[in-house]
């Protein structure tokens, strides 16, 4: 009776909800390797080496972005590990701005095509790319849906179990076969086995979707991982959630410590004349020095690091290097070093931080896979798409058994 009550809600749960399950699982495969896919796209459009030359200061250019952009104070300067991308300038989380990093000159790099395609599967996957007063209700349906799924998840994870335990059985339930009677067998063979070995995949796709959308969610891992409710998710409600973000910037070995030069040299002089070159943030060594210290403290093998622009009268600069491919926590660090002589004064790492933090940082991209890298990111694309057939099949499962006999009693009347 307790198996018969679970199919029966398993299936009205996966009628329910299998259209925005099916829409969530699509979008999820068409996201699958967007990060790889914009810097690849992001890197066609880099400095040749031919164009390349002496690199300008820091200081250099952060001068001429502000000289530029007057407006936009930017808080953040980010070079990484290839020496023709541009250096990137952020204010936050939102908004930005990218120059050469040899003349100083702006410079657009990705595909907008792309950037489009990907930001519209991105909305669909969370809002159905609904605008206006009407998201926050699309919001709630996926999100709803979502936990639904992970219930359709775990209730057929036990469903899957055959009813006598031989391992005949099991097998049968594990492997697919060459031949099958008819498709009602293939379907209900189909489900059974992309379900049983998508659960595990799944299981954490769904679930940190779950902590991503509701801080319920967010409270029970915290409390399972012994970690303190933060006191502000404590008190947030209703569904929420970021996307896979992110361009890589480049650039390769130490700053080039170069003046600035050609284009970059005459807004420089033209707007030192009129007395609007911005005053340094403080005396001493300079950002490019500085980054050569931490680089060298650091090691080798990092790909990009944010450095914080100071301000005046700080004497400190905190720098920050990325090993690994912009959501691995894991693999940065940030160094605070001494803004006049380059000493280290302090190192924070991912095990330095509120362990909440750490639980909420790994769920948000254990969703996406990118936690574990490009096979993290395989493994999550491809648990999407075995949901895809999930759906497919449940769906010819559920009408066969619950339309088709509407269907034949009218035709034998």
């Amino acid at each position: 009776m307790f198996r018969k009550t679970i199919f029966w809600i398993h299936l009205c749960c996966g009628v329910a909800a299998g259209i925005v399950v099916f829409t969530m699982s699509f979008t999820g495969v068409a996201l699958m390797y967007e990060r790889q896919i914009k810097q690849w796209a992001a890197e066609q459009d880099y400095v040749p080496a031919a164009e390349q030359g002496t690199r300008l200061s820091l200081e250099a250019m952060i001068d001429l972005q502000s000289l530029r952009q007057p407006d936009f104070e930017a808080s953040t300067v980010t070079v990484t590990n290839n020496p023709g991308a541009p250096v990137d300038f952020r204010a936050g989380r939102r908004g930005g701005a990218s120059l050469n990093p040899y003349s100083g000159e702006p410079m657009a790099v990705g595909s907008p095509g792309l950037n489009s395609f990907f930001s519209a599967m991105t909305g669909f996957h969370r809002w159905f790319n609904i605008e206006g007063e009407n998201r926050a209700i699309a919001r709630q349906v996926t999100g709803v849906s979502n936990v639904i799924f992970l219930f359709l998840v775990l209730s057929g994870m036990y469903l899957w179990l055959p009813k006598l335990w031989k391992w005949a059985l099991f097998k049968a339930r594990l492997a697919f076969r060459k031949d099958y009677p008819n498709s009602k067998a293939r379907d209900f063979h189909w489900h059974h086995i992309f379900g049983i070995w998508a659960a595990i995949p799944l299981v954490a796709v769904v679930y940190t979707g779950a902590v991503i959308s509701y801080p319920w969610a967010a409270n029970f891992m915290y409390v399972v991982f012994g970690a303190e409710v933060p006191q502000q998710q404590a008190q947030q409600g209703g569904p929420g959630g970021g996307a896979p973000g992110g361009q890589q910037a480049a650039r390769q070995g130490g700053p080039g410590g170069g003046g600035p030069g050609g284009a970059a040299a005459n807004v420089l002089a033209e707007a030192g004349s009129a007395g609007l070159v911005p005053v340094p943030a403080a005396a001493g060594m300079s950002l490019d020095a500085l980054l050569d210290k931490a680089l060298a403290h650091s090691g080798e093998g990092w790909n990009r690091v944010n450095v914080t622009i100071p301000k005046p009268g700080d004497d400190q600069v905190s720098i920050e290097i990325d090993k690994g491919n912009g959501a691995q926590a894991q693999l940065r660090h940030t160094l605070a070093l001494s803004r006049t002589g380059g000493e280290v004064v302090s190192v924070t790492g991912f095990s330095d931080t509120p362990k909440a933090q750490r639980l909420r940082g790994i769920a948000r991209f254990l969703h996406t896979g990118e936690i574990l890298g490009f096979w993290g990111q395989t493994i999550a694309g491809l648990g999407s798409l075995a949901a895809l057939f999930l759906v497919w099949t449940g769906f010819a499962l559920s009408w066969r058994r619950l339309i088709q006999p509407l269907f034949a009693r009218r035709a034998g009347r």
